[in-house]
C-alpha cells in the first residue's frame, strides 16, 4: 500500500481534527507516495525504536506522540533531530496520532476509565468539535398533495439519518399565504391575487456534507416556483468530544481496592499516589499523560479519584488540599496499554499490511527503591 492509502486508513479510525490545536499529528516524515508494507506502532519515536524499525525492515512507524513538535531550523545526524536525520535517511514514515487517540471514543481515555469502572462517562474539557462537521435541521413547506414526493427526494438525498434509523422527521399541517407578483409563474394561484394553501411543514435533520444536495433535491422536487425552506444549525449537548473522562464508579470501592484493577489495565508496576488509598470513591475522572489544564475541573466536580499520568507539584498540592486522591501511574504508562486495541483497530482496516508493536518503545523511567 502506498502511505497515504495508509494515512487514509488510520485517519478514518482517528480523524486528525479531534487533536488540540496545539498538537502535530498527521504524517510528519516520509514521501506519502511510497510503498509500506510493515508498521511498528510504539509510544515514542527514540533512537532505540528507529534502530529497532530498521532492523525490522520497517516502512512506516505510526507513534502516538509527534517526534517533530516544534519548527526545525536544521536536521543533523547528532543532536535532538538525529532521530529525525535517520528515518529520512532510512525511508521510513512517521505518522502521529496522539490527542486524535486521547477525545475519540473508545481511546486512551475511555480505556483508563474502564480500568476503574467508570459509567456515563463523559468528557472533561479541551473540547474539540465533532469531525463530521455539524448537523443541520432543514424546514420547508408543502402542498398537501405534494408531501411524499417532496418528503421522500429530500430522504433519498442524505436527510433523515439518525443513528440506525432513516426517513426521520417531522410533519405539521398550517396554512401557506403567498401574493404572486408580477413575472411570477405560479404552480397554484394567480398573479396579483393573495392565496391560502393548506401546507405541511415538514423538517428533518441532514449532516453538513449532505445539506447542498439536499437543498438541490428539495428545489428539484418542490412544485413552488420559489420554495420557502430554513436550515438551522444543530448544536449537540450530549456527543462532545475532548480530553478526559469523568463520571461515577458503577461499584464503590476504596482507592486500594481499585490500584489492582489500574495495574491489570495498564500494567503499572509503580504509581505516585497523593491522597488516602482508604478514601470511597463514587466519582472519579481520568487523563492520559500530562492533564494539568483540566485538574480545577476535577475538583470543582467532587471528585474523589484523579487518575493520570504525572502532576506538577503545584497540582499536586492543589489535589492535597482539595480532599482529592490522584494515582499517577508516570506518562506513558497510562497511555502505552492503548496501543494493544489500536492495533487491532488498525489490522481491520489495514489487513494487507503486517502491524507491529515495538519492543524498545519504554517508560524513560526506572522505578526502584533507594
Amino acid at each position: 500500500m502506498k502511505v497515504r492509502d495508509i494515512a487514509s486508513a488510520i485517519e478514518s479510525l482517528l480523524p486528525p481534527a479531534l487533536a488540540q490545536s496545539w498538537d502535530n499529528v498527521g504524517l510528519l516524515v516520509g514521501d506519502p507516495d511510497a510503498d509500506a508494507r510493515r508498521i511498528l506502532v510504539t509510544i515514542d519515536t527514540t533512537g532505540a525504536v528507529v534502530r529497532e524499525a530498521k532492523r525490522l525492515n520497517v516502512d512506516l512507524i505510526v507513534s502516538y506522540h509527534p517526534i517533530i513538535w516544534d519548527g526545525l531550523k536544521r536536521i543533523t545526524a547528532a543532536g535532538p533531530t538525529a532521530a529525525v536525520y535517520e528515518l529520512i535517511r532510512a525511508g521510513i514514515a512517521v505518522y502521529s496520532i496522539h490527542t486524535s487517540l486521547d477525545a475519540i471514543a473508545g481511546g486512551v481515555n475511555d480505556g483508563l476509565a474502564d480500568a476503574i469502572g467508570l459509567v456515563d462517562a463523559e468528557p472533561i474539557g479541551d473540547f474539540v468539535e465533532d469531525p463530521a462537521g455539524p448537523r443541520y435541521k432543514v424546514v420547508t413547506f408543502v402542498p398537501a398533495g405534494d408531501l411524499d414526493k417532496v418528503a421522500e427526494a429530500l430522504y433519498q438525498a442524505g436527510a433523515g439519518a439518525i443513528g440506525n434509523y432513516s426517513h426521520c422527521g417531522f410533519q405539521t399541517a398550517g396554512t401557506g399565504t403567498f401574493l404572486p407578483l408580477d413575472g411570477a409563474q405560479p404552480a397554484i394561484g394567480t398573479r396579483g391575487i393573495l392565496e391560502s394553501v393548506p401546507e405541511i411543514r415538514i423538517e428533518t435533520v441532514v449532516s453538513a456534507d449532505k445539506v447542498a444536495a439536499v437543498i438541490a433535491a428539495l428545489r428539484k422536487a418542490h412544485p413552488y416556483e420559489t420554495p420557502a425552506f430554513d436550515v438551522f444549525q444543530h448544536h449537540d449537548v450530549e456527543r462532545r468530544f475532548g480530553l478526559g473522562r469523568m463520571g461515577r464508579v458503577a461499584k464503590a470501592a476504596k482507592v486500594r481496592n481499585l490500584l489492582a484493577k489500574i495495574k491489570k489495565t495498564t500494567g503499572a508496576k509503580a504509581a505516585g499516589i497523593v491522597g488516602s488509598q482508604d478514601r470511597l470513591v463514587r466519582k472519579a475522572a481520568v487523563c492520559a499523560g500530562s492533564c494539568g489544564k483540566i485538574l480545577q475541573a476535577v475538583i470543582a466536580a467532587g471528585c474523589d479519584l484523579y487518575l493520570t499520568g504525572e502532576l506538577k507539584h503545584h497540582e499536586a498540592l492543589a489535589v492535597q488540599e482539595a480532599g482529592v486522591t490522584a494515582v499517577c501511574l508516570s506518562h506513558t504508562v497510562s497511555e502505552r496499554f492503548a496501543l494493544r486495541k489500536l492495533i487491532k483497530e488498525l489490522n481491520t482496516v489495514l489487513p494487507l499490511v503486517t502491524i507491529l508493536q515495538s519492543t524498545k518503545d519504554a517508560d524513560p523511567f526506572e522505578w526502584k527503591m533507594i
